[in-house]
């Protein structure tokens, strides 16, 4: 896989200087390669011809855009298993949450059981995940996008976790909106899109309002400009998009059919020897058997999941993602967290008192992981449920973090004050010598 975002930084950087005005940048090359890009991600996405693609900063960014144009008084029908930028937007308008299904035939029988209920003549959209970030089963969209379009509603589909490993076409499945975000696709943070219809997106006010987004300012009067500029308010993040871009138009060139047969098979196979090994378990919503994604949530019994995290990288060189995915509603339930403990959670939290918060590791595959890659997990897992961690650990109160103590492994020797000056605060606060021991590592959804 190239470095996309290397390559569109190589070109792309040294043109942009400084912006002149929103849509005049310095170099016709640049606007070129800018706008190219909205080609791109349409085309990777099976988009209508006419469909709008706004860039924007991620998923979060842009379904947040997405409620903030929904005509008023739009219904929402989601589903509680979804990652929280497909939940919390929807709560500032009206949202019928609707509860974990057992299988896709049930997503669909509750769905159909939400639509049927709406009031006549009411604008809906129904918001569902391609796959979900924390088991990887993928979602029976295009079936409920029709189900969607047969009740007069539209459907905005979170492709952020199906994107890199399944081919999308908006136009076959029905689907009239997607967001997405760059750094699932091997572009760089800060870069995603949101396609989709415009008549929504070109109504009432800009999400943000800014220079850019407008074609003239009076001293109390204001003339919004077209889509896409209308949704793009300030200045553009131009090498983010162009490597969006770029990384979408390899992907498409690559024989997708081969890589989703290969992540499948090896997936299946690690997945089956993960069961397998002492005190593991790994955790799905739906049957064994259901279509999914690349993702291996599990857990290993005595071994908290920042710990084992951090073992897995500190001791063998692996990265995996730990906590609840920002995905607490399904991590709650799939970790058979009762109701009396989630509000206990809660109001401790609320109070800022040390609570251990539940959670589990996810190990996900791209597009160049290999079978040594999973063996090497499998060995390590199964090192660590055998023999437990080599190294002394020190984990943050709420169990969210774990490091080495002390830790051996040398920092890369970066040219900049910043790191240094983060690294040593984040040493501080796990000794505890910045006054708490409460401190969360951020890491991506």
């Amino acid at each position: 896989m190239p470095d996309l975002g290397q390559g569109s930084r190589g070109r792309v950087a040294p043109l942009v200087l400084q912006c002149a005005s929103r849509r005049r940048l310095h170099v016709a090359g640049d606007t070129d390669a800018y706008e190219g890009s909205r080609e791109a991600v349409r085309d990777f996405v099976g988009g209508h011809h006419d469909d709008v693609v706004v860039f924007t900063r991620n998923t979060t960014d842009s379904t947040n855009l997405l409620a903030h144009a929904l005509p008023p008084d739009t219904e929402v029908i989601a589903f509680a298993a979804e990652h929280h930028a497909n939940l919390l937007p929807w709560r500032r308008r009206h949202l019928t949450l609707l509860p974990l299904p057992a299988s896709a035939d049930d997503a669909l029988g509750r769905l159909e059981q939400a639509l049927s209920r709406a009031a006549p003549g009411r604008t809906r959209l129904v918001a569902v995940t391609g796959a979900s970030n924390v088991t990887g089963e993928i979602w029976p969209y295009p079936e409920m996008a029709r189900l969607a379009h047969q009740h007069g509603a539209r459907i905005m589909l979170d492709a952020a976790q199906l994107a890199p490993h399944r081919r999308i076409d908006m136009v076959t499945d029905g689907i009239d909106y997607l967001a997405l975000s760059g750094h699932k696709l091997y572009a760089p943070f800060g870069a995603g899109a949101l396609i989709g219809s415009g008549d929504w997106l070109g109504t009432g006010e800009p999400f943000l309002a800014g220079g850019g987004a407008v074609r003239y300012v009076g001293t109390d009067t204001v003339l919004w400009a077209d889509l896409p500029d209308r949704q793009e308010a300030g200045s553009p993040n131009v090498i983010g998009a162009v490597a969006l871009g770029a990384a979408c138009r390899t992907l498409q060139a690559a024989d997708r059919d081969s890589i989703e047969a290969y992540q499948t098979r090896l997936a299946a196979q690690a997945r089956e020897q993960l069961v397998a090994v002492p005190g593991i378990e790994v955790y799905r919503l739906w049957p064994a058997d259901h279509p999914r994604i690349a993702v291996l949530p599990f857990a290993l019994h005595g071994v908290p999941y920042a710990r084992l995290a951090a073992v897995l990288s500190a001791e063998f060189g692996i990265g995996v993602r730990h906590g609840c995915f920002c995905a607490h509603p399904l991590m709650t339930a799939l970790l058979l967290i009762d109701v009396d403990h989630e509000a206990r959670i809660r109001h401790d939290l609320a109070r800022g008192l040390p609570t251990a918060i539940p959670g589990a590791v996810r190990a996900s595959a791209g597009i160049g992981t290999t079978a040594a890659d999973y063996e090497k997990l499998i060995a390590a897992v199964t090192d660590i449920a055998v023999r437990g961690p080599r190294w002394t650990y020190t984990s943050t109160a709420d169990g969210t973090d774990c490091r080495p103590t002390p830790d051996p492994r040398r920092r890369p020797q970066l040219s900049f004050e910043l790191a240094r000056i983060a690294a040593a605060t984040a040493t501080r606060t796990r000794t505890g010598t910045t006054g708490t021991n409460a401190a969360t590592s951020r890491t991506t959804s």
